[in-house]
């Protein structure tokens, strides 16, 4: 199976982001035909005949001094390192213009494969349009209509070949655990700490992490795999200025991993991207920890922890079942509980409730506390099963599926997570409306 990552680059009004959305399946970019709406990365998982990737979405490319055009071209240029295939679009009904001579320039120089696109040709009648963009020397134009859908499956084929196989996965034992964070959180820092060795390169510096490290250990004589995430690539001062855009190794380790330390920086407190970095790690439906780093640098008194922790509940409120840790990797404070913890959580994430048991305390709880009625009505649970783990996953029988009000939900997940033990996973629950035989 192929699998890697395709960006899309070009310059504004082209259709990228309207070929983006067909291939992921989804209207996430915003299209609108005005120049420039598209200024940051969009990331997408896709796939295409069985194979699984991303697809990076980037904002248009101009030769002009276009308001935010050095922020753009910085983010396009970290998609390109990032990709293993450019999908270059360029726009059929006007033509070739020195933007796309500039950008074809620019691609040229990035030694990775390039699919071009020729966008709006909507019929055989403008199959005509597509010769002369082989004057940008990048390849074979193949005609598309992101509009229709016509011709993307013949561009995601011509980027499948040139993809990379998937690295077939070592048949390693033990716990695969990754560390996420922004940059210069401590990520390296922790895990030589862990390790106990200078592994990763430590340093000041943000974005000395390039790419993603696994490295196998032993504690106590059981095995793990820790994984370093990288931050961005750093190529001068517009580089150093986005550290928000760092998440997409974060992602993939995230994909590949048990168990997730996600790091926050006590002196620096929480910020907007610790979010969206958490958040990836509960759409992925991963067990996961809360580290805060750094809590030697911290003025304390008795009730700084104490506001810490509210702090962190508020501003992750659906991390409400991760355990917080409060470390230092500086000076390894504390960081001899962090495996414990971590088997503690993986265990709790493959954790199967016996079936008699699980509808005892369901039925339970349905009879203490009834769910509010819908339009006359009141959702009604028959019977319970635990159809998975990892993580644990709950199927419902009941009347009707619609009439479950997020409250309840809320309510039948702290039963559930009062009656047994699920701290640090996620938990799913399915609804199907019992057939009547």
């Amino acid at each position: 199976m192929k699998t890697g990552i395709i960006a899309i680059v070009g310059r504004p009004n082209v259709g990228k982001s309207t070929i983006f959305n067909r291939i992921a399946g989804s209207r996430i970019s915003i299209i609108e035909d005005i120049p420039g709406v598209t200024r940051d990365r969009i990331y997408a998982k896709a796939e295409w005949t069985g194979n699984l990737f991303r697809v990076i979405d980037t904002g248009g490319i101009e030769l002009k001094d276009q308001p935010y055009q050095e922020e753009i071209r910085a983010q396009v240029q970290i998609a390109m390192d990032e990709a293993d295939v450019i999908l270059m679009v360029v726009n059929g009904k006007t033509g070739i213009t020195d933007d796309d001579y500039y950008i074809a320039s620019l691609l040229q120089k990035q030694n990775k494969p390039i699919v071009l696109a020729v966008n709006f040709i909507d019929d055989h009648t403008k199959m005509m349009n597509i010769y002369e963009f082989y004057n940008l020397g990048i390849g074979d134009p193949i005609p598309v209509s992101g509009i229709h859908g016509i011709g993307v499956g013949d561009v995601l084929d011509e980027c499948l070949k040139v993809m990379p196989e998937e690295k077939a996965e070592e048949k390693d034992e033990g716990i695969r655990i990754a560390v996420i964070g922004e940059p210069n959180v401590g990520k390296s820092s922790l895990v030589n700490a862990i390790l106990n060795e200078e592994r990763s390169i430590v340093s000041n510096v943000q974005g000395t992490t390039r790419d993603s490290i696994d490295t196998p250990f032993q504690y106590y004589g059981k095995p793990y795999i820790i994984v370093d995430t990288a931050g961005i690539r750093k190529r001068g001062k517009v580089y150093e200025s986005i550290e928000k855009y760092s998440v997409l190794r974060a992602m993939t380790a995230i994909e590949r991993a048990d168990v997730i330390l996600f790091l926050i920086d006590g002196e620096k407190g929480i910020r907007d991207q610790d979010k969206h970095v958490a958040g990836y790690a509960v759409e992925a439906g991963k067990p996961l920890m809360i580290v805060v780093n750094k809590w030697d640098l911290i003025e304390k008194d008795d009730k700084t922890m104490n506001r810490f922790i509210e702090e962190i509940r508020a501003e992750f409120v659906y991390l409400s079942y991760a355990p917080i840790l409060f470390i230092s990797a500086k000076t390894k404070q504390r960081v001899n509980t962090i495996i414990p913890e971590v088997d503690r959580i993986f265990e709790n994430s493959q954790r199967r409730i016996q079936t008699n048991i699980l509808n005892e305390v369901i039925q339970d709880a349905q009879m203490v506390t009834p769910s509010p009625t819908k339009n006359g009505k009141r959702f009604r649970i028959f019977y319970t099963t635990q159809v998975s783990t990892n993580p644990p996953t709950f199927v419902f029988s009941c009347n009707e599926p619609n009439l479950i009000h997020f409250s309840y939900e809320r309510f039948l997940e702290n039963t559930l997570r009062r009656a047994f033990d699920f701290e640090g996973t996620p938990i799913h629950f399915i609804y199907r409306k019992k057939i009547n035989e």
